[in-house]
């Protein structure tokens, strides 16, 4: 059986066609499989007020890639932080701490050198973080707390202390002002009704001398008459 050629150059074609597809096959799957820059994102976040970066792998060969944070500041870079990273086909979240500020530009660098991959580059766009950093003081219900107890024992502790003492200082020198004042009037009449004391004793007195000399002038003129009348 004799080979055309017009069957020769179809085989030929249907060789370069199946050639051709089998290298687009094979080129797609080695792409597929292959760790590249672009398999890597980064993001701000905060956790719980934890400020962090996390790094998104989706590469589906499970390279290793070491993870480089620069913080770039006026077109200098200050690396913040570092680690490893290995990623899946779903895509792998790894969480950096990296107390970051807010509207700060940081830099992420992956290094790739293994699994016949070989490659150092930086994520772009560059990581821009957000207006606000991540709030941290959120519990501060302590302050007040510890003002409103504060007021009451203190403003009640010298109320009470304040109303016992002067009421016991009064009671007691009420009772010492009364004591020392009720004895004075009380001795003066004591004093008076056992003497016989009164206002009229000085004169009584007066007319009892008076009737004593009274009394003496009599007995001595009587006296007199008497002898009188028995020398005549």
């Amino acid at each position: 059986m004799s080979i055309t050629r017009r069957s020769a150059r179809r085989s030929v074609r249907i060789l370069g066609v199946a050639s051709a597809s089998a290298a687009v096959v094979l080129g797609l799957s080695s792409s597929a499989f292959a760790c590249q820059i672009g398999d890597f994102s980064a993001e701000a976040t905060c956790v719980g007020g934890k400020a962090q970066i996390v790094i998104t792998d989706t590469d589906s060969s499970r390279t290793t890639a070491h993870i480089t944070v620069f913080e770039s500041n006026d077109a200098v870079d200050t690396k913040v932080a570092e680690t490893n990273v290995k990623g899946s086909a779903k895509g792998t979240k790894t969480p950096i701490d990296v107390d970051w500020k807010a509207k700060t530009t940081y830099r992420v660098n992956v290094k790739v050198d293994a699994g016949g991959f070989h490659f150092d580059q930086f994520i772009t766009p560059d990581l821009v973080t957000p207006a606000a950093a991540c709030k941290t003081d959120t519990p501060t219900p302590t302050a007040p707390a510890s003002t409103t107890p504060k007021p009451s024992p203190s403003t009640s502790a010298p109320a009470e202390s304040a109303t016992p003492t002067p009421s016991a200082s009064a009671s007691s020198s009420a009772p010492a002002a009364t004591s020392s004042n009720a004895p004075s009037p009380a001795a003066g009449d004591s004093n008076l009704a056992e003497t016989g004391a009164s206002s009229n004793t000085g004169l009584i007195a007066g007319i009892a001398g008076a009737l004593v000399v009274v009394g003496g002038g009599a007995v001595y003129f009587g006296m007199r008459r008497r002898g009188a009348r028995g020398n005549g």
